[in-house]
């Protein structure tokens, strides 16, 4: 039983500013030059007119220069520093709490035991989850953090409620440990992220199930070097993002999950505003998309050269097909600066939002061969 489990150590933070980097304002709504004092802070980093364009960085006197192998790493901390920007700072080593798991109830199915649990991701940050261990393992086995969709919280991906896309479930069947927390403002995560000191649900969210990682990292079930991601819809962008900060994570599935920022609805990013999201794209930014400090394409790039799977149905009522393909083969640039673009597969299967068993099935295979299961 899983009780005041203390997590001994995390990560340092993920971001570190790049010495010489030169402040930039984007263009104001009205296409001119002002500065917003919110984007201006020190250590932002350049602004990126061009995102699609990855194979650039930008130096202390605001001159691009090309990226290769080695000087990747300048610009993939200029994306990171650009998502907090939106999304607010990634809290660093010294906000770890222990991470106090405890076992609600738990549950003898056929092939796993599932647990309710809570675990402890910050001050007052008390996260519900379930956690599935399958039986009879042998050793150390590999383990997925299981992100959901807008209605996927309360343990559906782990097989309870209505039908919804099981992967939970699933990838504990065959043979992973697997952890599916409720997100920020969903399910019985109710905690208003502004009321312990975020800015946005979506980085409550991260640090959250980066807090899950940790909490993999300790049961005697897990290799520790073999954890990935993997969700739909709102957890498919999860997924992305916590690829993005959190280099721990192996392999990143991601379904049903984005498209371009100038893309999306045509430009109306009114959906990403929300308080469980990133209010600051309107309360900063105008909701206008050419205003944002990051856009997809970096946050794919920025998981490179790591294996990364992206399942985008073509009649997706969300995000646009055509816009994924562009967002990809940007990102496609820097996993060939690596040698590995074997490691970055997109499939476009006929139907609408979802994650299919027949699409899931596709990148359990892929999960499989890069976490050698």
């Amino acid at each position: 039983m899983l009780v005041k489990t203390v997590f001994p150590g995390l990560l340092a933070a993920a971001v570190v500013s790049v010495a010489g980097a030169q402040t930039q304002s984007p263009p104001s709504a009205a296409g001119g030059g002002g500065a917003v004092s919110a984007v201006t802070a020190p250590h932002a980093p350049p602004f990126y007119s061009d995102k699609m364009n990855l194979l650039v960085w930008i130096d202390s006197q605001g001159r691009e220069q090309p990226v290769s192998k080695e000087l990747w790493p300048r610009r993939r901390e200029h994306i990171l520093q650009g998502m907090q920007l939106v999304m607010g700072p990634l809290p660093t080593r010294d906000a770890v709490v222990p991470l106090d798991v405890q076992v609600v109830n738990s549950e003898r199915l056929e092939k796993v035991t599932r647990k309710k649990i809570t675990y402890m991701a910050g001050p007052g940050d008390r996260i519900p989850a379930y956690l599935l261990i399958p039986h009879d393992l042998k050793g150390r086995v590999p383990a997925m953090v299981c992100l959901h969709g807008t209605g996927g919280h309360t343990g559906r991906t782990a097989g309870l409620g209505a039908d919804y896309p099981r992967y939970t479930l699933e990838l504990a069947e065959r043979g992973y440990v697997t952890i599916a927390p409720d997100y920020t403002l969903l399910g019985e995560n109710q905690l208003d992220p502004f009321a312990v000191g975020y800015t946005s649900g979506t980085m409550k969210g991260i640090w959250g199930h980066m807090r899950a990682v940790d909490l993999l990292e300790t049961l005697p079930e897990v290799d520790p070097q073999r954890i990935g991601c993997c969700g739909v819809s709102l957890g498919g962008h999860n997924s992305l993002f916590l690829g993005a900060f959190d280099q721990r994570i192996k392999v990143v599935v991601t379904s049903s999950g984005f498209d371009s920022f100038v893309d999306y609805k045509k430009g109306n990013l009114t959906g990403w505003c929300q308080r469980r999201y990133m209010p600051a794209i309107e309360t900063v930014y105008g909701k206008d998309p050419r205003r944002l400090p990051f856009d997809f394409p970096e946050v794919l790039a920025a998981i490179a050269p790591r294996p990364l799977y992206i399942q985008a149905p073509q009649s997706d009522s969300n995000f646009q097909m055509e816009s994924v393909q562009r967002c990809v083969a940007a990102a496609t640039k820097v996993y060939r600066l690596f040698g590995a673009e074997d490691r970055i597969v997109a499939v476009y299967p006929p139907g609408g939002h979802g994650f299919p068993i027949e699409d899931r099935n596709e990148a359990y295979r892929f999960i499989d061969r890069w976490l050698e299961k």
